[in-house]
């Protein structure tokens, strides 16, 4: 993580938004088979869970599947339906603010390289996270009294510069090559050294591997946060 000079978090909790597991991950299909990709999914998203390190967490949800296993991991599971991914953020930071938490950590559940989120928090400023093309934001933090409004998708990064900058809101920008790296596509399944996938996730692409290195293609922008 970025060494900043920071206080710990006075009041911070995490908000995961997770995806049907059985319905992640379409993208990575050329080389994983429809189980694995659930898995994976799964398994990642597990790992950004565990790097909220002690901070509350609310997975927003709307698949039954996804509530339970948050509820297995000790999250609070927060059901969202039909209010796509700007909409269920948006209503996970609202439910923190409503239980008198300050600020809200949003990380998204594929960032197999997350160790530790806490360090996001420990400004009162925005942060910004974007992922390694400076084009979506991975992680962000902000202020639950704010009315941040999300803007995910293709230029999202800009958007939520552009986003803090409306409110009046100062923002720092802080790229991390571990929570920048997140997966979509095939060759997001091998990141260069010395960043290394987590023995959970490792274990399931061994028979991607070679499938894995390349060009990465352009990005859908669904696929872009």
């Amino acid at each position: 993580m970025p060494a900043l000079p920071e206080t710990p978090p006075a009041s911070a909790a995490v908000v995961v938004p997770v995806k049907a597991f059985a319905r992640a991950k379409a993208r990575l299909a050329e080389v994983l088979d429809a189980a694995t990709r659930a898995e994976l999914a799964r398994a990642m998203a597990g790992t950004v869970l565990r790097a909220a390190g002690g901070l509350r967490v609310v997975v927003v949800c709307d698949d039954p599947e996804v509530r339970a296993w948050a509820e297995r991991e000790g999250a609070e599971a927060l059901w969202t339906p039909d209010l796509g991914l700007n909409g269920a953020v948006e209503a996970g930071v609202d439910h923190l603010r409503r239980r008198g938490v300050e600020r809200a950590v949003v990380a998204h559940a594929d960032l197999p390289l997350a160790t530790d989120l806490r360090w996001v928090a420990g400004s009162a400023l925005v942060t910004l996270v974007p992922d390694r093309h400076h084009d979506g934001t991975n992680v962000a933090c902000v202020p639950t009294d704010a009315g941040f409004r999300f803007a995910y998708g293709r230029g999202s990064f800009a958007a939520h510069r552009a986003e803090a900058a409306r409110l009046g809101l100062t923002a720092r920008l802080v790229p991390d090559p571990r929570l920048g790296w997140d997966v979509d596509l095939p060759a997001d399944l091998a990141p260069p050294p010395p960043l290394r996938l987590p023995s959970s996730v490792a274990a399931l692409l061994r028979p991607a591997a070679d499938g894995a290195a390349g060009e990465e293609p352009d990005r859908d922008p669904a696929e872009v946060r």
